[in-house]
Parts: structure tokens; sequence; C-alpha cells
């Protein structure tokens, strides 16, 4: 079992399309959060809506920052440039930075900068398309998440990267897309029967988590998942769909800090009386008496 957690803060569009927002949240996540990653979403409007969707209202016009929906997609849309500024950003903080790819022309404009690993949500994982495409031509991880996918699908994209001999470079995610989720529809048994399914082909399994709180994250800890991804918000309160199922900084550095302390906790005995264990033995432990 791997002795590493990765925890990845989800930024996303919690930065309401302010450049210097996401800066101070890279900045928020690195230094105080100590999270290994943080992860943005690259999406190509026109393509992945159509002109009915683009032209259509926000389902949520309080949560919308254009006319339409197009208009409020774009708004919070980072160009390439953007994109950079964020990677120079991340290494100046020491924390990898990594995107969410929505579609094939956001793959390839992503894979252009070289980051590590790029992620494909669970809304994209049946573009099979794109996901052809980062096999053969990303060359760094594929984390993916498979919320709202079928096991005959899941098996579809692991052939996909299998046959590809991409399967070493792939995370698998377990995840319920729902925003919050209820805890009933977390459904942390998925991560076992993922490692049984998969582990011994794949990079690794993670929990990509959108409950409240952050009891079920040690919980995924205990169960083998060992990448973990959660969204951040510098505020829940904030304008915007995403922000009430992300955690705040406090939140974010407790599950780092649990996590990180859990994993440490999950071993057997090294020897039967450890050593930290024998000087309380020699003052406390009573003999039994024949």
């Amino acid at each position: 079992m791997s002795t590493k957690t990765t925890v990845v803060a989800e930024i996303g569009c919690n930065h309401q399309g302010r450049l210097d927002t996401a800066v101070e949240m890279i900045k928020v996540a690195a230094e105080f959060c100590k999270v290994d990653v943080v992860k943005f979403q690259k999406r190509t409007n026109s393509e992945l809506l159509s002109p009915e969707e683009y032209a259509a209202p926000h389902p949520s016009p309080t949560h919308s920052f254009g006319s339409t929906y197009g208009e409020h997609r774009e708004f919070l849309e980072f160009d390439l440039d953007q994109h950079g500024l964020l990677i120079e950003t991340c290494k100046q903080c020491g924390i990898e930075y990594s995107v969410s790819v929505w579609d094939i022309e956001a793959a390839r404009q992503m894979s252009s900068l070289a980051p590590r690993l790029l992620k494909v949500p669970s809304a994209s994982n049946l573009d099979f398309e794109m996901l052809q495409w980062l096999a053969s031509y990303f060359e760094g991880e594929i984390h993916l998440s498979l919320g709202m996918t079928t096991r005959e699908e899941e098996r579809l994209i692991f052939d996909l990267f299998n046959q590809a001999g991409r399967a070493k470079d792939l995370v698998l995610y377990a995840c319920t897309s729902a925003y919050p989720v209820p805890f009933e529809d977390v459904c942390l048994l998925e991560i076992r029967r993922l490692i049984e399914e998969y582990g011994a082909h794949i990079k690794g399994i993670g929990f990509s988590g959108h409950h409240l709180g952050i009891a079920a994250d040690v919980a995924a800890l205990a169960l083998g998942a060992r990448y973990f991804e959660r969204h951040f918000t510098l505020n829940r309160t904030l304008k915007g769909t995403d922000h009430a199922a992300s955690l705040e900084p406090d939140g974010l550095r407790r599950v780092v800090r649990d996590v990180r302390n859990v994993l440490l906790a999950l071993t057997p005995k090294r020897e039967e009386i450890l050593e930290i264990e024998k000087c309380h033995r020699s003052k406390l432990k009573r003999k039994l008496k024949a």
C-alpha cells in the first residue's frame, strides 16, 4: 500500500473569473492548507454547449456571471496565457498545478503547458475521442472521476488506457456527482470495489468528495484511497454554485493534516513491544500469577 497521500484543492471556477483571486487561492492552499496540488478547469464552451444551451439563461440566475449560460461560462474561463501565469505561481509556492479538461480542444491546450497531471471530470469521462488523445499524446498522469458512470462504462474507460499501455499512469476516483452529497450517497465502499477491480493495474485509487465536513475523507483513507480531491473556496457564501459544497481554508487544512497523520497510524506493530512502550512496561505492567 502507498505510503504517501496526495490532496488536491479543486479551485475549479471558485475564483469567479478573477485572476487575482485565483493567485490568492493558490497561495492560501499552498501556505496555509499545505495541499499537494491545486486544480482549475478548462472548457471550450462553443464545443461543449449547443447553440440552445449557450443562449439559455443560467438555471440559477443569482449565481450567474452573464446574461446567458454561455456568457456565464465564458466569464469564468482563463486563457492559455493566464493558465501559464497560474503555473508559475504554483512553482513559486512549491505546489503542483493541474486542470480538469472538459473537451479535446481544452486537453490539447492544457497539454501544451506540460503539467505533470491532467484530470478528466465525471461529466467528460465518456468522451472517448478525448481519452484516446490523452492516452496517445499526453505524457503525464491522467486522473479521472467516475461519477455518473456505469460499471460497463468504467470498464471501457479502463480498457482504453490499458490497451494504449497507459494504465500505470491512470488514477481513478470514486465519486458521487451531486453538490453537496448527502452522506447516504457518498458510497465509500466503492473505493474497495475499485481497488479490487483495478488496483493492481493502475497508478492508484482516489476519492473525489462533494460531501459536507471532513470525516469521510479519513474513512476513505482507511479503505485504501490515496488521492483526495475537495472543492476549495475562500468563502462558502460567495456567488457561484460550487461554493456551498466546498471547504474553506481551515477545513481543507484539517483534511490535509488528518489524512497524513492517519496514514502514519495505519500500520501493524513493527514488533510485539514497541520501543515507545518499553519504559512504560517496566513501570506499569503487572505480571500474571501462575
